[in-house]
């Protein structure tokens, strides 16, 4: 019953990669600048090209910051168990969650007895080890 994490919680934020691209351009533009200028001034040309590297290595490491956290935030859906028992001779059945299911609801008969069985736990069962991986 595990279902694919909604879009919303997939998506970066447009306006965050607006920024990350326009740093980009503009760090390869100042290597571009830097090439140019670089016959006619050494140092303003090596001021210019660490620069230019700089941000490019900074929008890349943010931009793979973001989509590492997308990746983490996403929300996987546990499975949903019902536990359904047989109040005269205590047989307990557990199956997957079904829509429309609710406690104290009646089921289908007892497989020993053939008396109506009843609903009595809805659950879900979360794993030890993903209890500690959201932390922020």
């Amino acid at each position: 019953m595990s279902k694919e994490p909604t879009n919303s919680a997939t998506k970066m934020s447009s306006s965050a990669l607006l920024y990350i691209f326009l740093a980009i351009a503009l760090s390869l533009a100042a290597l571009v600048l830097a090439v140019s200028i670089f016959p006619d001034n050494d140092v303003l040309a090596s001021y210019i090209l660490l620069l230019g590297f700089v941000g490019i290595f900074a929008s890349a490491y943010v931009l793979l910051q973001m989509r590492k956290r997308v990746r983490r935030l996403s929300i996987e859906s546990h499975p949903i168990t019902t536990t359904i028992e047989c109040k005269k001779c205590g047989f307990k059945s557990i199956r997957e969650f079904k829509r429309g299911d609710y406690i104290f609801k009646e089921e289908e008969p007892c497989q020993k007895c053939n008396e109506k069985m009843m609903i009595t736990a809805i659950f879900r069962e979360v794993k030890e080890g993903e209890k500690e991986r959201f932390r922020f």
